[in-house]
């Protein structure tokens, strides 16, 4: 029976994505091959570009869909899988970096790869069983990564924390040498350098330095592109606080000012491993000082885009003590968790 003549009997069933298709009813069930044919005809050549994430996973779904034969559901219920009718999940990929949140790799599940060019437009499928992509899991470990929930309040700006912790208070007031009072004695200092207590403004400082970005722009770069618009907004923020740019991808990303620096463009914030809260050590003492996780700052900034830019429309400074004073964490989960793998160069062809 041809891979399009299943999609027609699908179709005229009525059945949804989230009626089971046995595998012995083979007027319903998809085969790998047949459901890989029917996938690379509906959506290949399916532009994404533009398109907020979320909106992005529905026209996808919807696509995929239409691609198999089943009617598009009014709103998509979060299965596992969530393609329980045929017992498949999608995943779209720009990079080979694949990244499988909160679960285990099911090996009777097929997992459905979608290949995302750099515009935006879907120019691979690969349908690839459980069983088969547990196999590139080099590690068979979940990486367990902390997440909150960003909700902007009526102010444009907000200032958490009126004062550092206690011991970075006592830190900067030890120093008798602090002296910072405008951005040129910050210029020739290196953002990624080791921070020295006579160069640490106070948390208040940073705030007044910062606080005018909001209703800053910056070129879009493509809505996936996170890493590129988080580098635009780091250099804004180097730029108001007297630095010249730099970057080198450690936590806190302003390490000389013991800043972390969040660009939310969705309501998710990603906060590693380590819960802002923690009072484990940095790995760093500043003149017999332990520094802490909790003794960061962390400047979040609430943005929007219309495609084409960015526009800052919130900024919320706050320790990394009080960050969930201001930040609900993930209901439900404490933690979230996920596999990585990378996939091998010739995953879209085989």
């Amino acid at each position: 029976m041809s891979a399009h003549l299943i999609a027609e009997r699908i179709k005229a069933s009525g059945k949804s994505i989230y009626d089971l298709a046995p595998l012995s009813d083979n007027s319903l069930w998809i085969s790998d091959s047949d459901l890989h044919s029917l996938l690379v005809k509906g959506l290949c050549g399916l532009s994404l570009a533009g398109l907020a994430l979320r909106t992005r996973s529905k026209v996808l779904k919807s696509a995929v869909c239409e691609a198999i034969g089943y009617t598009i559901p009014k709103s998509f219920k979060k299965t596992q899988p969530r393609f329980p009718g045929q017992n498949f999940d999608t995943y779209t990929q720009k990079s080979k970096n694949l990244q499988i949140w909160n679960e285990e790799i099911v090996p009777e599940r097929r997992y459905v790869i979608i290949h995302i060019s750099e515009d935006d437009i879907i120019d691979g499928v690969r349908v690839i069983l459980g069983k088969d992509l547990a196999l590139l899991d080099k590690t068979g470990t979940l990486t367990r990564k902390y997440q909150a929930r960003i909700v902007p309040g009526n102010e444009e700006i907000e200032l958490v924390s009126k004062s550092d912790t206690p011991r970075m208070i006592q830190l900067i007031s030890n120093s008798s040498q602090h002296s910072v009072k405008d951005k040129s004695e910050l210029y020739d200092a290196n953002p990624v350098a080791t921070p020295h207590p006579s160069m640490l403004l106070p948390i208040d400082a940073i705030f007044g330095k910062l606080q005018n970005i909001v209703g800053v722009s910056f070129p879009a770069v493509g809505i996936t592109q996170e890493r590129t618009r988080g580098s635009d907004l780091h250099r804004i923020v180097c730029e108001k606080l007297g630095y010249r740019y730099q970057d080198n991808g450690q936590f806190p990303d302003l390490y000389h000012q013991l800043l972390e620096i969040k660009l939310q463009t969705s309501p998710t914030i990603d906060l590693g491993l380590v819960e802002p809260v923690s009072e484990e050590s940095l790995g760093l003492t500043l003149d017999g000082t332990t520094i802490r996780h909790c003794d960061v700052r962390y400047a979040v900034f609430y943005a929007s885009s219309d495609g084409n830019m960015v526009t800052i429309s919130h900024f919320i400074l706050t320790t990394g003590a009080e960050f969930f004073t201001r930040f609900p964490r993930f209901e439900g989960r404490v933690t979230n968790h996920k596999i990585q793998m990378v996939l091998p160069r010739n995953f879209f062809s085989s």
